[in-house]
């Protein structure tokens, strides 16, 4: 059964990192609320068991794979939510699978083959993020490797590319050019905020411009958004001031499906 449905906004959200049961659980009792309130939504619930790329060896880097897991079955099973989570090397593949509906791979290691080959091979939808680095148009040979590995179901995520030093920039044709390889596109808005590595040791975020960014990526036929979200960003264990607070969520949200109706009419 496909996850992806194209008469409902497909949102995949949640905490940075899986920080602990009680930050989970936060954020999917308030997504359980707009998938209440709204049934033109199609929730995915999201969190990194392991933050592998911080900019500092000292970046606290999550609850790593076994408690990461843990807690995303506990989503699933307490709140029937479909849930994603990265994969970094190819033995993590076939684990990560057994809870996870979604591999998602990460913007930096979208062109490892092997990586990309062991999430198709497990029969479970792939999401892979378009690298800071690379061009929409190369994204077609990274759909390539995905399909001739025989993944049951892509998306592909626009996270910004990298502009100068500690930037990054959303090419809004993204979307179209992205389109052409026959799968979902998604927006990550909030990595697409991030100032790399402009922190000290970590990286910094402008959070004001997630809105306009995001409304804009649909006006441009993103088919879906990725926002991460925390009840207290500002002592969130890995980008903070990217995510978006909890308290905010929901009227971001609200107002980007109203904009995806609009340009869906």
């Amino acid at each position: 059964m496909k996850i992806f449905n194209p008469n409902k906004l497909l949102l995949i959200a949640g905490p940075c990192s899986l920080e602990n049961e009680n930050i989970c659980r936060l954020v999917a009792n308030q997504l359980a609320t707009l998938r209440e309130k709204f049934n033109d939504l199609n929730i995915i619930f999201k969190g990194s068991f392991d933050k592998a790329n911080r900019t500092s060896i000292h970046g606290p880097r999550g609850p790593g794979i076994g408690q990461g897991l843990k807690l995303l079955k506990m989503i699933a099973h307490d709140y029937q939510f479909p849930v994603t989570t990265d994969v970094h090397t190819p033995d993590q593949a076939q684990q990560i699978a057994e809870v996870c509906d979604i591999l998602q791979i990460p913007a930096f290691l979208c062109r490892q083959t092997d990586l990309l080959i062991a999430a198709a091979q497990t029969g479970k939808a792939v999401n892979v993020k378009k690298g800071q680095f690379l061009s929409p148009f190369e994204m077609k040979f990274i759909v390539q490797k995905l399909e001739e590995s025989k993944a049951i179901e892509i998306f592909q995520t626009e996270r910004g590319t990298t502009f100068g030093y500690q930037n990054l920039v959303v090419d809004m044709r993204s979307f179209q050019i992205m389109k052409e390889n026959g799968h979902p596109t998604i927006f990550d808005a909030t990595h697409s905020v991030q100032l790399p590595g402009a922190g000290g040791g970590k990286s910094g975020g402008e959070r004001q411009y997630v809105k306009l960014l995001a409304k804009a990526a649909l006006a441009a036929g993103a088919d879906g958004l990725f926002v991460e979200t925390h009840p207290d960003p500002e002592n969130a264990l890995s980008d903070g001031p990217s995510q978006i607070p909890l308290k905010e969520f929901t009227l971001l949200i609200e107002n980007c499906l109203q904009c995806w109706k609009h340009v869906k009419v």
